[in-house]
């Protein structure tokens, strides 16, 4: 699965550049039966299979390295993965990703191998290997170097915690939809104002949660009460 999404884009070119070091490792190949069996029945009578713990120890304890790299378990009980957790994984040297399968992964592998778990949202996917490609991704993009214009990534969607505003191109004029004149000014004090606000509305408009993890400033403040007002208004 995994050269199928790595192999191209930034992903690819970053490894090109020794910018990031990609390494996929198969549970199979650290096994010690004559079939490879990564996973058993859990005890318990439940349906379903579950990841045994040797071969998971196993091949982190061989991959790893130094004894401070952070370990992270591909789970629905993990940490949300978001931005700030992606900024934060790129400063690490390196990181262990372990895909969970099947109906879970033996919790001994939580509770003394993993030093953190990580989710990707509130529902259920048939393996880690898309949640683990979505964090690589993520993570990618914040290491030095990797997308081209950096500044892009800081103005990306929840760079500072909030959506990004609203993004125009040609043509001006599309079907009688027209462009903000804001944007065509020149004014480059005034369009940076237009965005933060445009920003700020979208954000109330389509994630206010995002607003219970951030500091605004008063301006910001200043400028949802006229948002507010406006659409009171309206």
């Amino acid at each position: 699965m995994f050269p199928s999404v790595f192999s191209g884009g930034v992903i690819a070119r970053a490894v090109e550049r020794g910018q990031l070091d990609l390494r996929v490792h198969d549970l199979r190949d650290y096994t010690t039966d004559k079939h490879q069996q990564v996973d058993d029945r859990p005890f318990g009578g439940e349906e379903g299979m579950v990841f045994k713990p040797e071969p998971v120890f196993a091949a982190v304890e061989a991959v790893r390295g130094p004894e401070e790299t952070p370990v992270y378990l591909l789970s629905p009980a993990g940490r949300e993965f978001d931005d700030a957790l992606a900024r934060e994984i790129a400063l690490r040297e390196r990181v262990v990703l372990i895909c969970g399968r099947y109906e879970g992964v033996d919790e001994r592998v939580a509770l003394h191998l993993a030093t953190d778990e990580i989710s990707i949202g509130d529902y259920v996917v048939t393996g880690g290997e898309l949640p683990a490609m979505v964090v690589v991704d993520a993570v990618a993009r914040h290491i030095p170097g990797v997308v081209g214009k950096e500044g892009s990534v800081r103005k990306e969607s929840f760079a500072d915690g909030l959506l990004d505003y609203p993004q125009y191109t040609r043509p001006r004029d599309f079907r009688g939809m027209t462009v903000p004149e804001v944007l065509f000014s020149g004014d480059h004090a005034k369009i940076e104002a237009w965005r933060r606000r445009k920003a700020l509305e979208k954000t109330r408009r389509r994630r206010p949660d995002l607003f219970s993890g951030l500091s605004l400033s008063p301006e910001d403040r200043m400028l949802l009460d006229e948002i507010f007002d406006e659409r009171n208004e309206k």
